[in-house]
């Protein structure tokens, strides 16, 4: 690693929302990274390093209602487009017109409708795990109460406000632990076994999770970190990013099938269901991401994809970022 890369950097920075955490490292041209649910910008900590050695200002935030960001108590606080604006106010903030927005998981989302949105601020965008679907199609509330026949999908599962605090929070530590085991390759249940993105009924999601053993990309100091920011904060902010799909599907009504643009990645994992059941948009990508430069399923990978395979998504990243126009 370069001698002149510094240490990370913390700081909090004003925002729409109250005040934006980040986690900063490197100069040149800025790297915005989101994580996705239930992480923090803790979830970049392999790549940070990589790209400021590479010669770019690496910005991890944590999203609204995650760690050492404010938490609005109204649930309508924690739509897309309040993120988007953060997002906006985060680059400002630091003194840019413009950035590269990378993301994971639900941060994957947050980056595709930031470009979407904003293609004036983000010139190009990164998607991992989740890849782009354009706004549009039926009531998401709609779609995922069809899922899963007599079993609850996950996300509906997180939409009554109090329910799924009640099962996380009185064991933080635990149901992380398990939650991350449930969709890591590793630590995955097999093939046959109870899928674990859906409750039974009168159950819990954590009736699913393995039990006994961590993934082999978190180890306990890890998970004391990502445990100690929810025990703090509670995960109230967290889960409220999924009670706003129904306000995004009407909020972005008029995008409604519009393709992203930009220069555009995307990395998924071979065993990671985010990119599995969204198959269809992959192949899709001609018409939705017509800017797309590269587009990388990891074999034996799980969803945490950034953890679980830091030095090859480093260099996936290094390697797109590289061959942007400048």
């Amino acid at each position: 690693m370069s001698q002149h890369v510094t240490e990370i950097t913390h700081r909090l920075i004003p925002s729409p929302g109250g005040r934006i955490h980040l986690a900063e490292q490197g100069a040149g041209p800025l790297v915005l990274l989101l994580h996705g649910f239930p992480e923090s910008w803790y979830s970049w900590r392999h790549q940070l390093p990589v790209l400021a050695a590479a010669g770019y200002r690496a910005v991890a935030i944590d999203v609204r209602g995650y760690g050492r960001s404010s938490k609005p108590l109204a649930t309508d606080a924690y739509r897309m487009l309040d993120l988007v604006e953060d997002n906006v106010a985060a680059v400002h903030a630091l003194g840019e017109e413009s950035a590269v927005v990378i993301g994971h998981d639900w941060g994957a989302t947050i980056a595709a409708t930031s470009a979407l949105l904003r293609p004036d601020v983000f010139r190009a965008v990164g998607l991992l795990s989740v890849p782009y679907t354009p706004p549009g199609g039926p009531r998401p509330s709609d779609v995922f109460a069809r899922l899963g026949g007599d079993e609850e999908f996950y996300v509906s599962y997180f939409q009554e406000p109090g329910r799924a605090e009640a099962e996380i929070e009185p064991d933080v530590r635990g149901w992380l632990a398990g939650f991350y085991a449930a969709l890591s390759a590793d630590t995955m249940p097999a093939p046959g076994a109870p899928d674990p993105h859906f409750v039974s009924s009168g159950g819990t999601l954590r009736d699913r999770f393995p039990l006994g053993r961590l993934p082999a990309w978190l180890d306990d100091s890890d998970l004391d970190v990502y445990a100690g920011e929810f025990e703090r904060t509670g995960v109230t902010g967290a889960l409220n990013r999924y009670r706003n799909m129904d306000r995004d599907w009407e909020d972005l009504a008029a995008f409604h099938g519009a393709p992203i643009t930009q220069p555009s990645l995307f990395v998924g994992g071979s065993m990671d269901a985010s990119t599995t059941w969204l198959a269809d948009a992959i192949k899709a990508y001609p018409t939705t991401l017509p800017g797309l430069v590269s587009s990388h399923v990891v074999d034996g990978c799980g969803h945490w994809i950034q953890q679980e395979r830091p030095a090859e998504i480093s260099r996936l990243l290094t390697d797109w970022l590289a061959a942007l126009p400048a």
